[in-house]
């Protein structure tokens, strides 16, 4: 069949498969690694996705979980990843300080009162003091938020354990059931349930140490060659991820779907969003307190010296809000 029209105008077969192709392609693609992809701040690229805001954007992400921030910050260098959600400020300002092709596209989370560190219940550890240099205190992988704060634990609230890198929150917990890490790390929800059975106990929190109060400690990064070659949809990517964090806070339906998601009672996660989430956390327009997260990562040795100004310029590049 050649011809393009039917009688009375109608488009045949062949119209129609050209429009099927022009609205494909006019939707873009995006590979998103999240380190703890199933924290509840990390949830805007997924949920935005099933709930169809970021299609709303022209867009369609890949999303792919990892076991930290170091796994997700080499996706996006290695170009496997476009953007990086869940990625420790301290680590990517390591990163690019080495060269790496990295940009700070976003903040993801402000403050540290999203992650806890627990013992079991009959350890006879009380408080982080308590610790031995023969005990060990997890994070997830190396670069990561959960990193920069037990290093500042050991630094700045002289714990002695050794730190040790034990993955995601649910590998971490059969790691101290079974006996092997004496200090577990956990985001909210995960582990609150056995908080309340009393199987756990919290010994810590990431907002004890002082220094970190206010900071920006986690961020969104692109990698710089897909900012510079797709950076109208990276733009609309940040609007969408936007919008997403509102309707997160804003519809029970976002808790609904995230308690479904992780096989969660829906009364638990409102009470952890409440203690351990305000929406503020999440803002997404400027990185707090830059100053003071180059002077701790050059104290904990993740700079040899503060980013330039120029470096920054260059380092970090969030989009304004749409007008």
């Amino acid at each position: 069949m050649t011809w393009l029209a039917t009688k009375g105008g109608a488009p045949t077969l062949a119209v129609a498969i050209l429009l099927s192709v022009s609205q494909a392609s006019a939707e873009d693609t995006l590979r998103v690694a999240i380190g703890q992809i199933n924290n509840w701040e990390n949830q805007a690229p997924t949920l935005g996705q099933d709930v169809g805001i970021f299609k709303k954007y022209g867009l369609t992400l890949e999303n792919v979980g990892t076991a930290g921030a170091g796994e997700t910050i080499q996706a996006v260098i290695a170009g496997s990843a476009d953007i990086g959600a869940g990625v420790g400020l301290a680590g990517a300002m390591r990163a690019f300080s080495k060269g790496a092709p990295l940009r700070i596209i976003s903040p993801a989370f402000t403050g540290t009162s999203d992650l806890y560190w627990y013992v079991r219940a009959d350890s006879p550890l009380k408080t982080l003091s308590d610790a031995t240099d023969s005990d060990t205190i997890a994070y997830s992988t190396s670069g990561s938020s959960s990193n920069n704060i037990v290093t500042a634990f050991v630094d700045e609230l002289h714990c002695r354990a050794k730190p040790t890198a034990t993955g995601s929150p649910p590998g971490t917990l059969t790691q101290v059931m079974s006996g092997q890490i004496d200090i577990g790390w956990a985001a909210p929800p995960f582990g609150l349930k056995e908080v309340k059975e009393g199987r756990i106990r919290i010994l810590a929190r990431g907002s004890d140490v002082p220094s970190l109060h206010g900071q920006t400690v986690r961020v969104l990064v692109a990698n710089a060659n897909s900012l510079r070659d797709r950076h109208d949809a990276i733009v609309r990517f940040m609007q969408a991820y936007r919008e997403t964090v509102d309707w997160m806070y804003a519809n029970p339906d976002a808790i609904k779907r995230y308690a479904s998601k992780i096989n969660a009672d829906e009364s638990l996660i409102a009470d952890s969003i409440r203690q351990f989430h305000p929406k503020e956390a999440l803002q997404s327009d400027k990185i707090a307190d830059i100053d003071g997260a180059m002077r701790d990562a050059v104290t904990l040795k993740y700079l040899d010296q503060p980013l330039s100004q120029e470096q920054l310029a260059e380092f970090i590049q969030i989009p304004p809000r749409a007008k």
